[in-house]
Order: structure tokens, then C-alpha cells, then sequence
């Protein structure tokens, strides 16, 4: 019975946990539809003409093209500072490595709008150059880079130097090892690292904000447009958002239940080959 009970708890936990947290944008996806420019659900119209005024708005495709670009240089930057960073901290052998992991490690725990202001004075007032979207992707690397230097960390940690070492013994060069051992194992970090700097750089908004001067990104675009009253607009960009994120997770998770079929038939493939070649073996023995 206490069982059955815990067992019903949880249950409605979950069930009251995932109601508040999508109803929101469960709701905000339905105004999206709604012919009034108020957001509201009473007297609730159908129709799609928000979706084209959301299409028409110039600032809007200004910002998410320089969020992207703001994300791919951050990418360029981010992967191989954290790359880098992970690979002193894991296999050399130096005095003050704690020191060294606390410095790299610090831009994390920094307040983005201590980030963003700092690399806008340095760049702009003391380098004298002009604060735009390359300013903001250097300041978003700062500390996007340490996050990336920790997935590698916690990879190259799993990781049997024997493997290099083997390598380098039969004739290896040192670049040979790090490209055809060291990278093919670093890939799912890799992966996971580039797609966590590129969702942190695209959803930045703090440092960003205070480093990248009179320029916009598409976050800021949604920060002002709430800021000065949600529109229909709004929600349709929003429910493109949700929409595109859910069909990404869903298209993920169907490759990888499909790459996870096609080895479990190969491995039985392979065991079904072992057997037949250890019963056509076995009279021939005899």
C-alpha cells in the first residue's frame, strides 16, 4: 500500500511539473492564431497573418543573421580554447595546474553584464575598434570556451594513454596520433560541445546585450518587442521556435533509435556468424 501510494504521488508530481512548465507555452502557441492583437483567449479568431507580419519584419531577419553569425564565430573560438584548455589540464604534468583550472574556469562564475561591459570598453574604447556582432561572439567565448573545456575533460578523463602511446611506439607521428586516435575519440564530445556553444551563444542575452553596441540579435530583437508589448508577431516566432525544437529532438531521437537497430542487427549478424563457422568447424575437428 505505501508503495501504491508513492507510486501516485510521483505520478501527479510529474503530471502537476510538466503542466506548469509547458502550459505556458502551450498557450502562448495557441495566441499565436489569434486574429486579435491583444493577447488574450477570449473572442479567439483563427488566423495565419501573423505569421506574415513576423516574415515581413526586417529587424527581425537583421538579428538572427547576426546571431548566427555571432554563434559560428563562437564556435571557431569556443571549440579550440576548450580543446586546448582540456588537453593541459588532463595530460601534463605541470606546477600550478589548480591555479591555472580555477583562472579558466572563473569566466563562468563571472555575471554576464561584468563580461559583456569589460569586452565592450576593451575592444571599443581602449582598441578603438567598432563594437558590432564580432564583439559579442569574443565576449560569449569567454566563458563558452570553459564550458566546452569541461565536457572535453570529462571525456579525455575515460580516456587509456596506452592507446597513443601504442601509436607513437609503431612509428606514429604526434599528429598522427591526435588526428586518427585522439579526435575520432573526442567526437560525441565534440558534438555535444559545438551544439552546447551554439544554443548558448544563440540564447545569450546579457553579455551580449552590453558588448555588441547599436547592433541587434534575434534575443534582443524578443527581448524589445516584450518590452514594449506582446504581440501576435511574437507568438508566432515563438511557436516557430518550439516547433523547430521539437522536430529537431524528434528527428535525433529517431536517427539514434535507428543507429542503435542497425548495430544491434550487426552484432547478431556477428554472433550468428560465429556460431555457423564454429558448427561447420566442429566435424572437421572431429
Amino acid at each position: 500500500m505505501p508503495d501504491r501510494l508513492l507510486t501516485w504521488a510521483i505520478r501527479a508530481y510529474m503530471l502537476v511539473f510538466f503542466f506548469y512548465l509547458l502550459f505556458p507555452l502551450a498557450y502562448l502557441m495557441l495566441l499565436a492564431f489569434n486574429d486579435s492583437r491583444i493577447p488574450t483567449h477570449k473572442n479567439f479568431s483563427f488566423t495565419l497573418r501573423w505569421f506574415g507580419a513576423a516574415w515581413e519584419n526586417r529587424r527581425m531577419w537583421e538579428g538572427l543573421e547576426n546571431s548566427l553569425w555571432i554563434a559560428g564565430l563562437v564556435l571557431l573560438v569556443a571549440i579550440p580554447l576548450g580543446l586546448a584548455g582540456a588537453v593541459f589540464l588532463t595530460r601534463f604534468k605541470a606546477p600550478g595546474k589548480p591555479i591555472v583550472y580555477a583562472i579558466l574556469i572563473s569566466p563562468i562564475l563571472a555575471p554576464g553584464i561584468v563580461l559583456g561591459i569589460s569586452s565592450f570598453i576593451f575592444w571599443s574604447q581602449q582598441m578603438g575598434f567598432r563594437a558590432g556582432w564580432w564583439t559579442a561572439a569574443l565576449a560569449q567565448s569567454s566563458f563558452i570556451a570553459a564550458y566546452c573545456m569541461l565536457i572535453f575533460m570529462a571525456r579525455l578523463q575515460r580516456f587509456d594513454p596506452a592507446l597513443e602511446e601504442a601509436a607513437l611506439d609503431l612509428g606514429a607521428t604526434p599528429r598522427q596520433v591526435f588526428l586518427r586516435i585522439t579526435v575520432p575519440y573526442m567526437r560525441p564530445a565534440l558534438f555535444s560541445a559545438a551544439a552546447l556553444a551554439f544554443l548558448q551563444s544563440f540564447e545569450n542575452y546579457t553579455t551580449t546585450y552590453f558588448s555588441i553596441g547599436a547592433e541587434s540579435t534575434f534575443t534582443i530583437f524578443i527581448a524589445n518587442s516584450v518590452r514594449q508589448g506582446v504581440t501576435p508577431a511574437v507568438n508566432a516566432v515563438a511557436f516557430v521556435i518550439v516547433m523547430a525544437t521539437i522536430l529537431a529532438a524528434a528527428g535525433y531521437e529517431i536517427a539514434r533509435r535507428r543507429a542503435e537497430r542497425r548495430r544491434d542487427l550487426a552484432r547478431r549478424a556477428a554472433m550468428r556468424a560465429e556460431m555457423q563457422e564454429e558448427l561447420v568447424g566442429k566435424p572437421a575437428a572431429g
